[in-house]
């Protein structure tokens, strides 16, 4: 299946996050044997742990909510944050990466999460939340965190032209963005949507990173 949607992905230019959540070691290494470099978790706890025993090449993202007091843990190695919801926690993440000598130069990349599904439970940001969020870091600026795009997650439904809404709101958004907040800003190019059931729709509407779990590992077991 990896080899598949890899070839799904080629046309559009996006790229695969292998969402390993409560998956063994050895599932990923069967696919990082395959050549796959790219893994998402969504607890830090896990990450940790799965960053401190795995190989050191892997391009860890995470994917789930971040609490500020646990930003410490993975700032030093983590190659994405999709889930930025708040100021507070983009400040959190902007004074540990200051901490870490041997940070990228560009620091810690982050996408702003947007809250685009019908389901109150999920996460992410509105609208007004995000320009007040923006106004703030334009009056005093991030030292090292770079904000690479968006994220959203659609409603878990069979109704493909709902999700199909919400992707297209969510590209909208970043149109929005690039346009007025990051005109000229090459690294403002990521739209993180699209998970194992509707990732085909997310790439007809701009997404550049898909997330995508059960596909590849099967459903998850939860202890």
């Amino acid at each position: 299946m990896l080899e598949q949607i890899l070839e799904e992905l080629k046309p559009y230019g996006a790229r695969l996050v292998a969402v390993s959540k409560t998956k063994p070691d050895e599932a990923i290494l069967d696919l990082y044997n395959r050549g796959h470099r790219i893994f998402g978790e969504n607890k830090v706890q896990e990450l940790v742990g799965k960053y401190e025993r795995l190989p050191k090449d892997i391009e860890w993202h995470m994917i789930g909510r971040l609490q500020t007091n646990k930003v410490k843990y993975i700032v030093p190695f983590v190659s994405m944050i999709h889930s930025i919801d708040s100021l507070k926690l983009l400040r959190e993440i902007d004074k540990r990466a200051g901490r870490v000598e041997t940070l990228k130069p560009t620091g810690v990349d982050c996408l702003l999460q947007y809250h685009i599904c019908t389901e109150e439970t999920k996460h992410g940001m509105n609208e007004q939340e995000s320009e007040e969020l923006l106004k703030a870091i334009k009056e005093t600026p991030l030292q090292r965190v770079r904000i690479c795009g968006v994220m959203g997650m659609a409603t878990f439904t069979d109704d493909m032209d709902l999700v199909r809404q919400e992707f297209r709101n969510l590209k909208k958004q970043f149109d929005y963005l690039k346009e007025n907040h990051f005109a000229g800003q090459e690294h403002f190019r990521e739209i993180s949507m699209g998970m194992s059931g509707d990732y085909k729709v997310a790439l007809e509407e701009g997404s550049t990173i898909v997330r995508i779990g059960t596909l590849l590992f099967g459903a998850r077991q939860y202890s």
